[in-house]
């Protein structure tokens, strides 16, 4: 006997097809199976927050210290999140602006002014900074008079 659907079962990112049936859970989020495509997807399957293994509530408050501090180096120890995290997050956030904008303004309840100066935040970075490798003794000069 098939089972049926689930009434609160999201849409299939993929497909577009409704009826998802519960599938799991994976690090305590709900996971789906749609019976269109028959692939399994979950809450954040094609948004800036797919395979974070953060929450994304943690996630837009990191960015949030970003966006704020005006560095990721001070948002770094604000956070306790590494640096490169950070940079990816941001790079991620990037790439699904217009999602993104919309989480902003709507779960965060931020001024336009402050999703404008998100973006140009973004924009000035551009990517994930390099960070500089420590400068090493040179060995031949150690011992030499």
């Amino acid at each position: 006997m098939a089972r049926p659907p689930d009434p609160e079962a999201p849409a299939c990112p993929r497909c577009g097809v409704l009826g998802a049936f519960r599938n799991g859970r994976m690090r305590g989020r709900q996971r789906w199976v749609c019976p269109g495509c028959r692939r399994s997807f979950g809450p954040t399957t094609g948004t800036p927050l797919y395979r974070l293994k953060a929450p994304p509530d943690e996630v837009a408050r990191a960015l949030l210290v970003v966006l704020r501090r005006g560095s990721l180096r001070a948002a770094e120890e604000v956070t306790g999140h590494k640096y490169e995290t950070l940079g990816r997050w941001l790079r991620l956030a990037g790439e699904h602006a217009e999602a993104l904008t919309d989480a902003l303004v709507h779960d965060l309840r931020l001024g336009e002014v402050e999703v404008d100066e998100f973006w140009s935040f973004v924009r000035r970075k551009g990517g994930l900074p390099e960070r500089a490798a420590p400068k090493q003794a040179a060995a031949g000069s150690a011992g030499a008079a």
